[in-house]
């Protein structure tokens, strides 16, 4: 089989595809459609360079958004040309850079076995710093802060540029969080005496090790003849930069992506990468992946009819030779409950009608809350299901605590890693001792190490003892690390430490739960030692691969169930039966992406995504009612309803409402559109009468107003927060109200009363 794939990859290709295989030289850009086999072209040409151009593999640089892609990638690649496949350097951006600054870490400072942290350990230490700096909690939470900075890292800003730009101190000064430069300081110093990189550093300490040290970009750039990216529309400015300064002496450089499914802004994605990749390559081979071998035709057209409406966008004509099949079905629901309801009901009636699997079906939102009438459905009519996007096996406590010690001895100077395991079980070292740790370091000028190694004349009395107790225990589990492998090392710290006794001991069910999963880490060690694919089994290798592991890599699953998440979650996946809910205005599209037309128009590729996951059938569903803030809320249908062509898409009588809430020719086909109109518009006549202020309305000092609050206005009723606008004495707030919908208001006359902040 494996010759004949060896020998047929090039006839299994249409056209496109092939001239995308063959021509190998010079800058490309692939724009793929939806469906349109863009993997099965990016894996044949890095197998054409290999097969037919000779090319060494360590010469080819590819890189992916999932460690799963790239591992099917490879694979594939290797039913081509065999075993040099796992020569290339291939992976995720962030996988294939911390081996790079691995390899080159005392350039910039690091040890190469420095600890790479993730969300959770940043979002902690910037609490702690927060407390330190006596700041207010409230306002300087560990998200926004940490999205602050992680923003300015992904466009490639440090603390030095920030902290000297005026219009950062300027723009923090109005949102009135002035210290966010102080803050980003802080942070960015602690992370580098803790020897640590967070993963925005893992490319922006990229960019410094190729911007400052032209010896090391030269070298990487001969070493790397051909660059490939995939799903490039979701890059950055950081991974773009990186990527140009590798590829600038030969300019083979080749991306695959698509421009409509651009989703990722809020995470730094930048879609003008994608856009305007022509004006930084002249010579630019463009090559359109038009054909979707996925869909049927309505589902296709559906599509097409939507994301037409953007304007910034590379235009293609996305085509299928796949039959017609089923028109898109519109579900009605009165409620969020019944909405749930109906789609549990039609799930169940598809299963029996079809002959489909739990895992044929997949039930996608735009916002995670939406997935609990899903799942009280789901339960009642005994469907099993799986919600992706919850909490991964890598971020439970008893995970993250063991993982904590192994971080600690291969890094001694990782602060968190050292907080974290340093009195587990309890050995009598309270967060006192921990931050009389700190000072000590930080006054004497010594690292947090040799602080603990003696620790006893830092520290009067039994807590200096047993911090050198617990270094004496750190130490030898080091020379086991030396000699060992991960899972040596591991099974030893799980062990001497007594973590796993005291989890044995606990026999109620979450005793045993947790006891079973500190096993289940052992287990997948011991499976990442004995790979015999592996060359370096080591703790340190261990934890960055875990580190790195990306959502989609967290939350594999092969267990047959129908799958919920939300849509972002979605990109990439396929199913045969697919159901959109929530598809109302100010949830979908969001309302916090109606100030703009490029967030509208990154909502509406969100949409366009969501349509093109589904393989067979397509159901959209909406409520004429939803909880918010604790009371039920009138929505109107969304607008991208009204976008889908009326000729793809119907009405299903049977799993809808019955309620007369439109008139008796509302599942007529031809008049879709205009009784979706309807249903907003007797919606809005039916609006509840005008609030009537609380007893103990008083207006409240709105100085300290920030995003997020629930106040109440005497005319307006009940709202949250959403955007502060702080121009000084024109400073405004957007509130999003419950009946009134959202308003800016002139906070310098506008009354409200903060209810919960």
């Amino acid at each position: 089989m494996a010759s004949e794939v060896q020998d047929d990859y090039l006839k299994e290709l249409n056209p496109p595809q092939r001239e995308g295989v063959v021509n190998t030289e010079g800058p490309t850009m692939l724009i793929a459609g939806a469906g349109s086999g863009k993997t099965r072209v990016l894996t044949y040409r890095i197998a054409h360079l290999m097969k037919f151009h000779k090319v060494d593999p360590f010469n080819i640089m590819a890189l992916t958004f999932t460690n799963k892609a790239a591992r099917e990638m490879r694979e594939r690649i290797e039913g081509v040309v065999g075993g040099e496949a796992k020569n290339l350097y291939m992976g995720t951006f962030h996988s294939v850079f911390a081996r790079i600054l691995r390899a080159e870490a005392s350039k910039l400072g690091y040890s190469s076995n420095f600890t790479i942290y993730d969300t959770d350990d940043s979002k902690t230490l910037i609490k702690q710093i927060v407390k330190e700096q006596g700041l207010d909690d409230k306002l300087y939470k560990p998200n926004v802060v940490l999205n602050r900075i992680s923003a300015a890292k992904n466009r490639l800003i440090s603390w030095r540029d920030y902290i000297n730009n005026p219009v950062f101190t300027e723009d923090d000064a109005s949102n009135m969080r002035p210290e966010m430069g102080k803050l980003y300081q802080t942070y960015a110093l602690r992370c580098y005496k803790a020897d640590a990189m967070d993963f925005d550093d893992l490319l922006f300490n990229t960019n410094v090790l190729l911007q400052e040290h032209t010896e090391v970009l030269n070298k990487y750039q001969q070493r790397f003849h051909y660059l490939l990216i995939d799903e490039f529309q979701d890059t950055n400015i950081s991974q773009y930069q990186i990527a140009k300064k590798l590829a600038a002496v030969r300019e083979n450089i080749c991306v695959v992506g698509d421009d409509a499914q651009s989703i990722y802004a809020f995470r730094g994605a930048d879609i003008q990468n994608i856009l305007n990749f022509e004006r930084d390559y002249p010579d630019l081979k463009v090559i359109k992946l038009e054909q979707n071998y996925r869909s049927t035709k309505t589902i296709v057209n559906a599509a097409n009819s939507v994301i037409n409406r953007n304007t910034a966008q590379l235009k293609k004509n996305v085509w299928t030779d796949n039959e017609d099949g089923d028109l898109i079905e519109l579900i009605k629901a009165t409620s969020d409950n019944e909405e749930g309801k109906l789609i549990a009901s039609s799930i169940f009636e598809t299963k029996m009608q079809s002959q489909a699997k739990n895992n044929d079906f997949a039930i996608l939102y735009r916002t995670n809350s939406q997935s609990r009438a899903m799942e009280e459905a789901l339960r009642r009519n005994n469907l099993k299901y799986r919600v992706v996007g919850g909490l991964s096996f890598y971020q439970r406590k008893e995970i993250k605590d063991l993982i904590a010690y192994l971080r600690f001895i291969v890094n001694p100077n990782d602060e968190q890693a050292m907080r974290r395991s340093i009195n587990l079980p309890k050995r009598g070292i309270g967060p006192g001792t921990v931050e009389k740790l700190v000072v000590a370091s930080a006054e004497h000028g010594k690292s947090l190490w040799d602080i603990m190694d003696n620790a006893q004349f830092y520290i009067s009395g039994r807590g200096g003892k047993q911090v050198e107790e617990y270094v004496s225990l750190i130490k030898s589990f080091r020379l086991t690390a030396e000699k060992k492998d991960a899972y040596d090392c591991a099974a030893q710290v799980a062990k001497n430490t007594g973590i796993l006794k005291e989890l044995y001991a606990d026999k109620t069910i979450e005793g045993m739960s947790r006891y079973e999963n500190v096993q289940e880490l052992l287990n997948a060690i011991k499976e990442f030692t004995d790979d015999p694919e592996r060359t370096d089994k080591s703790l340190s290798a261990f934890l960055q691969e875990v580190t790195l592991l990306t959502d989609e890599d967290r939350n594999a699953d092969p267990e047959e169930a129908i799958t919920l998440m939300t849509i972002h979650m979605a990109k990439g996946l396929e199913f045969n039966y697919v159901y959109i809910v929530g598809l109302e205005e100010e949830l979908f599209p969001s309302q916090m992406m109606l100030s703009s037309r490029a967030d509208l128009e990154e909502e509406r590729r969100l949409f366009y995504v969501a349509i093109t996951r589904a393989k067979k059938k397509l159901h959209l569903s909406y409520a004429l009612n939803r909880y918010r803030f604790g009371r039920l809320k009138a929505c109107e249908p969304s607008r991208f309803l009204e976008e889908v062509d009326p000729q793809f898409i119907k009405v299903n009588k049977k799993f809808s409402s019955t309620a007369p809430l439109s008139s008796a020719d509302s599942y007529v086909t031809k008049n879709f559109v205009n009784n979706l109109k309807k249903d907003r518009s007797n919606r809005k006549f039916a609006s509840a009468p005008q609030h009537q202020p609380s007893a103990d309305f008083k207006p409240s000092d709105t100085s300290k107003l920030a995003e997020g609050m629930l106040v109440e206005h005497p005319k307006f009723g009940f709202g949250k927060v959403t955007v502060i606008d702080a121009e000084g004495a024109n400073k405004k707030a957007r509130v999003d109200f419950e009946k009134a919908g959202e308003k800016t208001l002139l906070l310098s006359f506008a009354k409200l009363r903060i209810v919960e902040d």
